[in-house]
């Protein structure tokens, strides 16, 4: 069975993972911190938004994934929060530098939220209330 937004979805997240790497990479370079962050809170701020993508992205992938092997059409809806979940997790990194678009950080942190709650909720809906 393929599933299209897993698949595409997942490809996306890991291309969005490799960048945010190159970003942390870039400033460490930039600041001569080689291990750690160094006290660095440039090269912090890029690590923490490296790492708090870790943390929400493989949970929004697995649940696209298991709303999608439980879905019989392939819903709209899914791309769409799918997406924007990455495009929020894109304006978090740049706006995680505190720069112009320092409220990019703020609105991919509630993007972020808003997609793993309805997606967790609606997980635990469909064996209940069908898919």
């Amino acid at each position: 069975m393929i599933l299209p937004i897993t698949l595409t979805i997942a490809g996306a997240a890991a291309l969005i993972n490799i960048w945010l790497m190159i970003r942390v990479g870039q400033v460490r370079g930039s600041e001569k911190v080689s291990i750690g962050d160094g006290g660095n809170e440039k090269v912090i701020r890029r690590m923490r938004a490296h790492s708090n993508y870790i943390e929400s992205a493989p949970f929004v992938v697995l649940l696209v994934a298991a709303i999608e092997l439980a879905s019989t059409t392939s819903p709209t809806w899914l791309w769409i929060v799918s997406g924007l979940y990455l495009l929020g997790r894109v304006a978090h990194g740049v706006g995680m530098d505190n720069g112009k678009f320092g409220k990019g950080r703020m609105v991919g942190t509630i993007i972020t939220m808003l997609t793993l709650l309805g997606l967790g909720v609606y997980s635990i809906a469909i064996p209940y209330l069908g898919g």
